[in-house]
């Protein structure tokens, strides 16, 4: 992989991002910057220290049942139901407890939850985390498919969003364009690096980096 730096949160700055510049593809744009959150996702202490974050923008009058863990995010979801918890969120589960759950994938990349994991989604309040969100079209299919199961949708998380909302729902997210000026996002079919003859260094998905 190539160099990374790393970027301190303007809102806490020992929760950093690590940034890697270039010309990468994912599966619905080219982007400028690749954004390795693999030890935030990982690592403990920065697990908590993200989460802790992104629970400031919940307040206790939203209703949280599930935390829906999209891309690897389970560790970050377990420490922001404990703060959300002890900041009093309310649940409205017969336990008085936040559910911390992943999701199946079809090939369509549809989620599904089997039988015996939809007493954690259906007609339950859910919050969506994810690691980043560019054209915000994987949450919005995720967010498709909780509705088929009757969930409410209360809230979005990311690490990183472009997007400011989605679906009508604004995101929560630790980090923003604003915090990463290099960052770019294009259509794969309107990339001027593309166009100026530059060669994509790497593949980019939800399991990571893959040099070219």
């Amino acid at each position: 992989m190539k160099p990374y730096v790393k970027i301190a949160s303007k809102k806490d700055p020992n929760v950093t991002l690590k940034v890697i510049q270039g010309h990468f593809a994912t599966p619905h744009s080219h982007v400028t910057c690749y954004f390795d959150v693999t030890t935030m996702k990982t690592r403990i202490s920065e697990a908590q220290g993200v989460a802790e974050m992104l629970s400031l923008r919940y307040s206790s009058s939203t209703p949280v049942d599930t935390i829906v863990c999209l891309n690897g995010t389970e560790v970050i979801g377990t420490f922001l139901a404990q703060s959300l918890t002890r900041t009093g969120v309310i649940s409205y589960n017969a336990h008085k407890t936040i559910y911390v759950v992943t999701p199946e994938y079809t090939a369509y990349d549809q989620i599904i939850f089997r039988d015996n994991m939809q007493m954690a989604i259906r007609r339950k309040h859910v919050l969506i985390l994810t690691d980043s969100i560019t054209t915000g079209i994987a949450v919005s299919t995720a967010i498709e498919c909780l509705k088929y199961y009757q969930a409410e949708i209360t809230g979005v998380s990311a690490i990183f969003s472009v997007a400011k909302n989605v679906a009508g729902l604004d995101i929560n997210s630790a980090f923003t364009p604003s915090d990463v000026p290099e960052y770019a996002s294009y259509k794969h079919t309107n990339c001027p690096l593309c166009k100026n003859g530059t060669p994509l260094d790497a593949l980019i998905n939800n399991y990571g980096y893959s040099e070219l």
